[in-house]
């Protein structure tokens, strides 16, 4: 089980364009780079270089296949975050009426003393 400054850190990791990408094609199922540079439209040497990074840190893992290196997730809750940044939401979560300290004014919740 992963800590939480532990999943803190794989965000810092995962936190850029090209491997959230990698992690999308993952969740689909198993891919080798050849199939990444195809789907992402990015070249071989950067693919192979977030593959490292997202390896290193234990997100994905692969195993050989004669001359491939077939890729697929290992951190288990990946797909669910990809399914949270996916969401689209309808509204802001609304303001408070007031500020609950100064106690100005009508405040909808629970105020804490």
């Amino acid at each position: 089980m992963i800590s939480t400054d532990g999943r803190l850190e794989l965000l810092k990791v995962i936190a850029h364009p090209a491997r959230i990408r990698i992690l999308e094609e993952l969740v689909q199922g198993v891919k080798c780079v050849s199939d990444f540079e195809d789907a992402l439209d990015i070249s071989q040497p950067n693919v192979s270089q977030h593959l490292k990074l997202l390896r290193s840190h234990h997100i994905v893992d692969y195993f050989v296949d004669g001359r491939l290196k077939c890729y697929f997730l290992k951190e288990p809750f990946i797909p669910d975050l990809l399914e949270i940044l996916k969401k689209q939401y309808e509204e802001d979560i609304p303001a408070p009426a007031c500020c609950p300290v100064t106690r100005k004014g009508t405040y909808p919740g629970e105020r804490r003393r």
